[in-house]
């Protein structure tokens, strides 16, 4: 009978150990609580639209308005170049892109003081608070996307083999909206200044990022300046793998990519060393 109820008890034995460096995320423990990132996720989703009279039509209507300003703005009264196709595709393209990222990572940053409820009573792997926005943004990506593929339709755009390309944009721009988040998280749990700077900041990214204008529209000796973006190869790539205007210019993608990766990594490592005051901070 004892032995019995030993070997039962020792079922739901929980281990508590040390860790051992920053990157020891726990892998087996992020598989156990995956089921968890899909439904925050969820969640994310149902909050975003609970009580909203249009829906997930919202995920359409902002980036098709926008791009309709921006073409009666910069396409008509500024006469700004796009790449040799129509403005209203040009600009839509990029802002498909551009809208995901800064959606995802406006809700990413605030997340950890969001769900600080969440945060100080039940637990789980921290790094899945500011994840799940920006998993959960990319329904909203595909929603808008149609808009795209109706454009394309219109202006005859058919892609090229270079569309196989766009997962891998997808996953980088994902990481890097993800990375950006856990950094901007974990500061604005000490520091709730991030919340007043993040909308400026944003604003100020778009104007240094290829939406609205091509990348090659500033000189070869500054253009540097422009690729220290990881947006700028990101969106270039995106625009061009789409409309096969032009061929993807895999250096400028290549760098965005090691950029991206740095931030993604570098945010886990941050998130990782400041975890643990989170649930005093909050």
């Amino acid at each position: 009978m004892c032995s019995s109820m030993t070997e039962h008890a020792t079922d739901y034995e929980l281990v508590i150990r040390p860790k051992y460096g920053l990157l020891d995320l726990n892998w087996q423990e992020l598989k156990e609580y995956r089921e968890l990132l899909f439904f925050l996720a969820l969640r994310e989703i149902k909050i975003r639209y609970k009580q909203t009279i249009m829906g997930a039509s919202w995920a359409l209507l902002q980036p098709f308005f926008t791009m309709i300003v921006f073409t009666l703005i910069f396409g008509r009264l500024a006469q700004m170049p796009s790449d040799g196709i129509p403005y209203p595709i040009f600009s839509y393209s990029g802002l498909l892109l551009w809208t995901y990222f800064s959606n995802a990572l406006s809700q990413s940053s605030n997340s950890l003081v969001d769900n600080a409820p969440l945060l100080s009573k039940v637990y789980m792997p921290r790094i899945f608070i500011p994840t799940a926005p920006c998993l959960s943004g990319l329904l909203d990506y595909g929603i808008a996307m149609s808009i795209l593929a109706i454009m394309m339709v219109y202006y005859r755009f058919v892609p090229g083999i270079s569309i196989l390309l766009l997962p891998l944009i997808i996953l980088l721009t994902f990481m890097l909206a993800s990375g950006v988040g856990y950094w901007l998280s974990s500061i604005c749990v000490k520091y709730r200044d991030v919340k007043f700077i993040l909308p400026f900041f944003i604003q100020l990214l778009l104007f240094v990022s290829p939406v609205i204008y091509p990348a090659n529209i500033v000189g070869e000796n500054l253009q540097w300046l422009l690729y220290l973006n990881p947006l700028t190869g990101l969106i270039s790539a995106h625009r061009a793998c789409l409309l096969g205007h032009i061929p993807v210019d895999f250096v400028g993608l290549g760098i965005s990519a090691v950029l991206t990766v740095v931030i993604f990594v570098s945010g886990i490592l941050y998130l990782r060393s400041t975890e643990k005051y989170f649930a005093d901070l909050i």
